[in-house]
């Protein structure tokens, strides 16, 4: 039986996390609210939650009423929302693109985040912050960035950076990209497993990829599912290699979890995907619960993020993912026209 000291508890934090939950969650609404006027119906509904939650604390402040569901938003809100991706996918779907087509995928994914963190030591980018760009680069944009924050610890200051290099850089790619087949000889399914490959968000992906047919969109749409399914392999081998590191005394001495429950969920989550048929109509809905989370979560990341310290981390960082998006795409398009 539940004791009153329990009841009394529970309350006392859950007034505790509602205002900083609710601040988290009227952005989340507003920025897709704001997806709905001209010209911003291409950016992400996260990066405008991230930029108004920004701008918020470094116009108005954050009161320390709104603290404790600040972060409760940015971490638990944004692990529950990993693991709900993971109902967007099959392994049927992923089984379509073929052992060529899986396999570019993975050496995009490999190729591009080693690439990306020797070319930060050469510029002087940070580590963390470096890993960050990379993940978002290689894997999906802004839901990477954050899910393998989990494992790195880095500051909310790399996290909001390496979240607007992504997004930036992603987006420039959606418009150039559909420009750029009949120019590079790229036929329909070519086109999609490109896009898919190369360019950073889900909705970035399918607004590319469908502006050159039904086919080049459903290629695309299945690869970079198949690029967020790799989320997981990520950020468990980034997280054993922080262990590695922790335990050897080369860095912090807290120690970086090596599985984080999150990413367990998103794999359980798409073999329940898999196995079940999940009716059209509550699909819909988890989707929708699912962007509304992780826009809620950096909603809240941008109001805990100094502006003072992202300035400090000057260009490098935004030229480094300029780089790491540059060598995604032409390495994904030389190996689909070498070997697809």
């Amino acid at each position: 039986m539940v004791n009153s000291s329990t009841i009394k508890s529970w309350i006392t934090r859950t007034a505790a996390l509602a205002p900083g939950l609710i601040a988290a969650s009227f952005i989340s609404l507003l920025a897709d609210c704001l997806r709905t006027l001209p010209y911003l119906s291409v950016v992400s509904p996260m990066m405008l939650a991230m930029l108004i939650g920004l701008t918020l604390n470094n116009v108005v402040g954050q009161s320390a009423l709104l603290r404790d569901g600040i972060l409760f938003s940015q971490r638990r809100l944004l692990r529950i929302a990993i693991v709900l991706l993971g109902l967007q996918l099959t392994f049927a779907e992923i089984s379509r693109l073929g052992t060529t087509g899986l396999a570019i995928l993975v050496a995009g994914l490999a190729s591009t985040f080693v690439f990306t963190v020797h070319v930060a030591r050469l510029l002087g980018v940070e580590e963390k912050l470096a890993k960050l760009i990379a993940a978002g680069t290689c894997v999906c944009g802004a839901s990477a960035v954050v899910a393998a924050n989990a494992v790195l610890r880095g500051k909310e200051e790399d996290v909001t950076y390496a979240v607007a290099s992504v997004t930036i850089f992603g987006t420039v790619a959606m418009l150039l990209f559909p420009l750029l087949p009949q120019l590079l000889h790229l036929n329909a399914r070519e086109f999609g497993l490109w896009t898919g490959s190369s360019v950073h968000e889900v909705a970035q992906v399918v607004a590319a990829s469908f502006q050159h047919g039904q086919i080049a969109g459903e290629m695309g749409t299945i690869a970079k599912l198949s690029r967020v399914m790799m989320l997981a392999p990520l950020v468990l081998a980034m997280g054993l290699l922080s262990r590695g590191r922790d335990q050897a005394g080369t860095e912090t001495p807290r120690r970086a979890p090596a599985a984080p429950w999150f990413v367990f969920g998103f794999v359980a989550a798409t073999c329940i995907n898999s196995i079940v048929t999940i009716p059209v109509g509550l699909k819909s809905n988890l989707i929708w619960l699912t962007t509304f989370l992780l826009t809620a979560a950096l909603a809240a990341m941008g109001m805990h993020t100094d502006l003072s310290k992202l300035r400090s981390r000057g260009f490098r960082p935004a030229l480094l993912g300029s780089l790491a998006s540059l060598f995604i795409g032409v390495f994904s398009v030389a190996c689909i026209k070498l070997l697809y």
